[in-house]
């Protein structure tokens, strides 16, 4: 389990968001970058989508990276230690904030040069529903030229969260609007959106 600190369950509750660095530390954030390559080179990513159900469709001009969905009890061996975190996490966040989460999905994204995702929430319309989005970056020597920051647009203004190595950033998929700006080069992340016990279909 992860325990969070004041700070971060402060800045969940009032802003909808926090940050840490170092969620794995450097050996296994290494490991799972290069899982996360393997992956690629294997041709398992697939480009992206957006809305589901019958308002699915592709739209490289709204969203273009390519993802790839994981189990995580299935995950790669080098992908483990980050889903088994996303798992602490969850734990960690049901005792310090209270949050009922049962359960969570986990994606691989990478986005190519020039890729971009529009502004968004990562809640859809309509339930079952994401509660809370977590996302943890792969980009090893980011670079601000780099491009593919995530700007959180707050009630406060938009906070951009450069998407360096070993870097979680946790937000509230219903409530924070955001997006990914265009990448100048090869940008990859591993999101996991966690669901409440209300959120589960029938």
């Amino acid at each position: 389990m992860i325990d969070l600190d004041d700070a971060e369950i402060r800045a969940l509750g009032e802003r909808g968001f926090f940050l840490r660095d170092g969620f794995l530390g450097p050996a296994a954030a290494e490991g799972v970058c290069a899982a996360a390559r393997a992956l690629a080179s294997a041709g398992e990513l697939r480009p992206a989508g957006v809305r589901r159900g019958g308002g699915y469709r592709r739209d490289p001009a709204t969203r273009g990276d390519a993802i790839a969905w994981l189990a995580p009890a299935d995950a790669p061996a080098g992908l483990r230690p980050l889903c088994e975190r996303f798992e602490a996490l969850r734990l960690g966040l049901n005792r310090d904030a209270y949050l009922g989460l049962v359960r969570f999905d986990v994606q691989l994204a990478c986005y190519a040069p020039d890729a971009r995702y529009a502004r968004h929430l990562d809640a859809f319309p309509g339930g079952p529903n994401r509660r809370l989005t977590a996302t943890y970056y792969l980009n090893a020597g980011w670079r601000p030229e780099h491009g593919g920051l995530l700007r959180l647009y707050l009630p406060d203004g938009p906070r951009d969260v450069e998407p360096v190595l070993d870097r979680l950033v946790v937000f509230r998929s219903d409530r924070i609007e955001h997006e990914v700006l265009a990448a100048a080069a090869p940008r990859w992340a591993v999101t996991a959106w966690y669901y409440g016990r209300e959120d589960i279909p029938g």
